[in-house]
């Protein structure tokens, strides 16, 4: 991507994005915050309709309380429903008292359920309805939606239920059912926003599905009696609906995305411009001085930078200029330190090479000076038992020489004993007495290709290391073998080789550098053991991981290709 294009979008990036993450949300606050206001409005007109239906319940209780006391007092009433008496006042009682008391429905029945008195329908004397007193009885507050006969059709009424006794304590008891109509003027009375829709749903009627996505919905439920086979019925139950139409906010947010979309066209079309004209500005000049930087390199360092500008182009061109300069006179001595970096590496791994083989010969010596101070006859016998490990250091150091003597020449490719090797080194390893030192060796166990001198070496410093790990503190080191998994896509099999100990583990930061040349942790230490064991690893075409905790130890883990032979 050249600079003029990272320059257009750098200025894209800063007016488009700005916008964009401003927009949004402001467009969500926005969608949300009225979506929330419509809703505590649809919520504050539902309570207002249950405390608008509790009223309207209690003026139907009061009418019929009135009614109540006004059957009461009336004689011809009573001498007609206990005696038989005037038969066309009783049935046009009910109609008169019904207009009268301002009611859309009003029946008075006996204390067995039959009808005695009918608002609408003189027809309906002696007609039995015992369910319909005893459901309004057992509504919520006294209150149900009942399905109402008029002559003009059925009606939905909100109704309530009293009743009175006539004749004394062993009287006869009526009951009076009345209730006003659930109409449209019933629910403009109830919708008292505009903006607000009141729908009233009564089974088996329902209302058509609201789509939550365009409206804000509340419902306020409501017993309803429903009549099933004749003469029986139940409360079910019925739905008052409030709902707001987000027409309006929909309609807002296509105005602000419309302007939305202008301000990220407008930001857009002056950001190309902007970026188009000081992208000129800056990309001719740094061309023509990336050219001439890229004609330098350590052996052409002749390159003249010079610019009379004032600007940071001209100071960057002065600087390219005297840091060329400084690089002339820097490169014979860079060589020199490289040279000197070279030998210093080299005596280093030398050190630490023969170190590693000193340190078995060293521990044989203690142990013949501890014999002799036992006596000449221990003394014989820890020579004969140490002679071997003696000269298995000493061939170690005469072959190392002889390497390093050829410039590290190409290591011989030979089949190597793995659990032979172990056992040797922790046969030499182990005189130091330390810690414990323990093996886990496989049987049947495949030899690896390689040079035995590096598979000693390797073997060394891994358990050189780990016995450094333990600090002097009881614990132990565990070195196994086993058959690794097929390695490649040729399928060679693999011998794995683990060295664990229970020491103090590497933190991330160590476990980072722990490969790295001249990186040590010991006091003393040259920094060069696991450097020298991921090379000798990797040129054995094996690999080398490493499983560690801080207090838990470390493991390290190395596969070696088995001999295909």
């Amino acid at each position: 991507m050249t600079f003029r294009t990272r320059i257009l979008l750098g200025f894209g990036v800063v007016l488009l994005v700005p916008l964009v993450v401003f927009g949004l949300p402001i467009r969500a606050l926005m969608a949300n915050r009225l979506t929330a206001e419509y809703g505590r409005r649809v919520a504050s007109l539902v309570g207002v309709i249950r405390t608008d239906l509790e009223q309207e319940s209690a003026g139907i209780a009061g009418r019929l309380h009135a009614l109540r006391d006004a059957i009461a007092g009336d004689n011809r009433f009573r001498a007609a429903a206990l005696q038989g008496g005037n038969r066309a006042y009783l049935l046009d009682y009910a109609g008169d008292a019904m207009r009268l008391a301002g009611l859309a429905m009003l029946q008075i029945q006996d204390d067995s359920g039959r009808i005695v008195s009918s608002g609408h329908f003189r027809n309906e004397f002696d007609r039995l309805e015992p369910d319909l007193p005893r459901l309004l009885a057992a509504a919520p507050g006294g209150m149900a939606l009942v399905q109402a006969r008029t002559p003009e059709g059925p009606v939905v009424a909100l109704a309530r239920v009293d009743s009175l006794r006539l004749g004394g304590l062993g009287g006869k008891r009526f009951t009076l059912v009345g209730g006003v109509a659930v109409n449209s003027a019933f629910v403009a009375r109830l919708a008292r926003d505009s903006e607000l829709t009141v729908s009233v749903a009564v089974p088996p009627d329902t209302l058509a599905r609201i789509d939550s996505g365009t409206q804000v919905v509340g419902e306020l439920a409501v017993p309803f009696v429903a009549e099933e086979d004749p003469g029986e019925g139940r409360l079910v139950p019925a739905r008052i609906v409030v709902t707001h139409s987000l027409a309006s906010l929909a309609a807002l947010r296509r105005g602000v995305d419309r302007w939305l979309l202008a301000a990220v066209a407008v930001s857009g079309g002056i950001a190309l411009l902007l970026g188009g004209w000081l992208s000129s500005r800056i990309s001719r000049p740094l061309s023509r001085l990336a050219e001439q930087t890229s004609e330098i390199d350590m052996d052409r360092l002749d390159v003249a930078f010079a610019s009379d500008r004032n600007d940071e182009i001209g100071s960057l061109t002065r600087l390219l200029g005297a840091m060329t300069e400084r690089l002339r006179t820097g490169a014979a001595r860079l060589r020199e330190a490289e040279r000197r970096i070279a030998l210093g590496d080299l005596a280093r791994q030398v050190n630490h090479d023969v170190k590693n083989g000193l340190i078995p010969i060293r521990n044989v010596f203690r142990h013949l000076v501890q014999a002799a101070r036992e006596g000449p006859e221990g003394l014989a016998a820890a020579f004969h038992d140490r002679q071997g490990t003696v000269e298995s250091g000493i061939s170690y150091l005469e072959s190392l020489a002889g390497n390093y003597a050829r410039l590290y020449p190409q290591p011989a490719s030979e089949p190597c004993d793995v659990n032979e090797a172990v056992r040797e080194t922790v046969r030499r390893l182990g005189d130091a007495g330390r810690a414990e030192l323990r093996t886990e060796l496989a049987d049947n166990l495949s030899p690896v290709r390689t040079d035995r001198l590096v598979l000693r070496r390797i073997l060394e410093n891994l358990v050189g290391n780990a016995l450094d790990s333990l600090e002097s503190r009881p614990g132990a080191v565990t070195v196994s073998t086993a058959c690794g998994a097929a390695d490649g896509a040729d399928g060679v099999p693999a011998v794995r080789i683990v060295v664990a100990d229970t020491g103090k583990g590497m933190r991330r930061e160590e476990l980072d550098r722990a490969f790295e040349g001249f990186y040590t942790t010991k006091p003393g230490g040259t920094g060069l053991g696991l450097s020298i064991v991921r090379r000798l690893v990797l040129d054995a075409g094996g690999a080398l991981r490493v499983e560690t905790e801080p207090g838990a130890g470390s493991k390290f883990i190395v596969e070696l290709p088995a001999d295909r032979a």
